[in-house]
């Protein structure tokens, strides 16, 4: 009977799994590919437009600048008008944006457009990972969130060597590829976001592709985790109250100083690459840029399933930010390009390696009533580290002229962060797995 109720189980959850991720894996792929085009646009956009290398940072780092303004009111409205119209929603208006930005013809159209990008994206993400608690319980988070977050990874596998390839061969009415590929790679976004609007259910209530017996499992399984947040300490009763917690604030600094350290590095690859060596084309850089992704969307799961498997967080959270750190650093001395390529490689992969245990966190330490503001606090507060670092990097390589001072300063700024998630105090209102399971078998 306890075999036959355990497989119930794990068949109910792949089965949620396989609905939901897919589908959402997909959804985040296009986002992250519609952000981060602009690194192998550069390529050839910088010299088209004029664009000095803090110019080129000030392009990518004010995406998110429309990002925290507006992420935490598109989360409030995610839960006003359900996951499936608002995510149809940021969908559309994203794709077309995008697409956009392949007719800009100078440097303040960029930014103007590259804000509105922002604007029209933010509330995807943290919507998604509260989408992700209506869904799977807690113990199950980090590796679902892995799941979903290779998407990262996987965009820029995908993302690089087609950006490079349109780049270099599609030049339709004498038109350059890098417009053409800003054009191509948005128009997914809004074919998606009409889908979404038929495929997403929003609550497990609503699944007509469930059982009733696998719905009714799911609801009590969800409600039992509530009712643990509460038994914790952990329900609060207004927004108000969520926001004067200080772990909030230390995870939105944690999440702030790792994003400026990943995203300096993410938009800034192609160009990185570049200048290991003057014989690559476009073509050949996109191809080699996927090496490290390739390798991080492996060990990033990995590392995910194994933070699950132990319940323990601060270790795999904080461990893979001193590595990613001293790696960088070790990437701004060397001079092989081979050497310095393996340094890459092993840094990228520990930054993905942070993201499935750290965003296992706040859905714990915050209740369902508050998770939604909270989430999208750490997520549009964290993001402006996407304005600081890439900028900081085009700045510091304006005023060295080269690049090795920009990679010091985002190894220094991510060994900051690995301080800080371990002077963080996880006792008492973090939920462990050993407890979870424990209640499970009452």
């Amino acid at each position: 009977m306890e075999n036959s109720q355990l497989n119930f189980e794990k068949k109910t959850i792949r089965k949620v799994t396989r609905r939901i991720i897919p589908f959402l894996f997909l959804l985040y792929i296009i986002s992250y590919l519609d952000r981060a085009n602009v690194g192998y646009a550069a390529l050839e956009m910088n010299e088209a437009l004029g664009l000095t290398s803090k110019m080129f940072g000030l392009v990518t780092g004010i995406f998110f600048i429309g990002y925290f303004i507006f992420e935490v009111p598109s989360n409030i409205l995610m839960q006003k008008f359900g996951a499936r119209v608002w995510i149809t929603r940021i969908l559309i208006t994203w794709g077309i944006i995008s697409m956009a930005t392949g007719f800009a013809q100078s440097a303040n159209q960029l930014y103007i457009i590259r804000f509105f990008l922002g604007v029209a994206e933010a509330g995807l993400f943290p919507g998604v990972i509260l989408y992700l608690t209506y869904w799977f319980r807690a113990k199950e988070r980090a590796s679902t969130i892995a799941m979903f977050m290779t998407a990262i990874a996987v965009s820029y596998i995908i993302g690089a060597p087609v950006s490079t390839l349109i780049m270099d061969h599609i030049h339709w009415m004498n038109v350059p590829g890098w417009r053409w590929m800003f054009i191509i790679e948005g128009a997914p976004a809004v074919v998606l976001g009409f889908i979404t609007y038929f495929y997403l259910t929003d609550r497990p209530e609503q699944a007509r592709w469930l059982t009733s017996e696998e719905k009714n499992w799911l609801i009590s399984e969800l409600r039992k985790d509530e009712e643990l947040r509460e038994k914790k300490g952990q329900q609060t009763s207004s927004h108000k109250i969520a926001l004067t917690d200080p772990k909030l604030w230390h995870l939105s600094l944690i999440y702030f100083v790792y994003t400026a350290g990943t995203l300096g590095v993410g938009y800034w690859m192609p160009q990185i690459i570049k200048g290991l060596s003057s014989y690559l084309t476009n073509t050949q850089i996109g191809f080699i840029a996927t090496i490290p992704y390739i390798i991080a969307s492996i060990v990033m799961n990995y590392w995910s399933r194994r933070s699950d498997r132990t319940g323990e967080r601060r270790v795999h959270t904080a461990l893979p930010l001193l590595i990613s750190g001293l790696t960088l650093f070790s990437v701004g001395v060397v001079s092989n390009p081979f050497v310095a390529m393996i340094l890459i490689t092993i840094s990228l992969a520990a930054m993905y390696c942070f993201k499935g245990p750290f965003w296992s966190l706040p859905t714990m330490i915050l209740s369902p009533a508050t998770a939604a503001v909270g989430i999208a606090i750490i997520n549009s507060i964290g993001n402006l580290g996407g304005f600081v670092g890439p900028y900081a990097v085009g700045w510091l390589k304006d005023s060295t002229g080269n690049m090795q001072s920009g990679l010091i300063f985002l190894s220094i700024i991510l060994i900051i962060a690995f301080i800080l998630v371990l002077a963080m105090k996880f006792d008492k209102k973090i939920i462990s797995l050993k407890s979870q399971k424990e209640i499970g078998k009452v």
